[in-house]
């Protein structure tokens, strides 16, 4: 019973994004509609619009840092660890971004930073290894850099959503931004990049 109760949950948050990537104002009884189901059962897994909304933040803070740590388990170089783990929370928040923008509305800023903390501590981690060995140059301390980097993300979420950077772009500069923030010079920044998303 729990197993298909956690199915129907899933389905209705799959199908909740759909719709709210759509129709950013998509009330409950859509999304209910959307998923084949009764307004009750949707109001059965989410008391209301504002919970289910934090679900979907929940979601995507979990899978950026099952796609960060995916991005650097055995990546010796921090500069292309930086570079990867960037690339994969973009591809992450990129189906995400309108989300994000939502949610601001109604899941305080605090509170996805709070979600993304997991992952702020690796990025950290993984800084600091760079500005030990001399890979990263920064006046700023780790964590600090850490927070630069989760700023250049949603600063860049927010361009794509005002259509002032191309989509296909975002990745890319997101990836280049986050490196010479931490002191890789650019042209070794755009080289390292482009290299790591040619096509095979």
């Amino acid at each position: 019973m729990a197993g298909r109760a956690d199915a129907n949950r899933r389905r209705i948050m799959d199908i909740a994004l759909l719709e709210l990537l759509r129709d950013a104002d998509a009330s409950m009884d859509q999304i209910a509609r959307a998923a084949g189901v009764v307004r009750r059962t949707v109001y059965g897994h989410f008391p209301s619009r504002d919970a289910l909304m934090s679900a979907l933040v929940d979601d995507a803070a979990s899978a950026v840092e099952v796609a960060q740590a995916e991005a650097l388990r055995d990546v010796a170089d921090p500069a292309e660890a930086l570079a990867l783990s960037m690339l994969a929370a973009w591809e992450i928040a990129d189906g995400y971004r309108l989300l994000i923008s939502l949610a601001q509305r109604s899941v305080t800023v605090e509170g996805i930073h709070r979600r993304l903390e997991p992952v702020r501590r690796e990025c950290a981690a993984m800084l600091q290894r760079g500005l030990d060995e001399g890979r990263f140059v920064s006046p700023l301390p780790a964590i600090a850099l850490a927070y630069v980097r989760e700023q250049v993300l949603f600063g860049l979420m927010q361009a794509v959503n005002d259509g002032v950077l191309d989509p296909a772009d975002a990745g890319r500069s997101a990836a280049v931004t986050a490196l010479t923030a931490a002191g890789v010079p650019a042209v070794e920044a755009e080289k390292l990049v482009a290299g790591l998303t040619a096509a095979p």
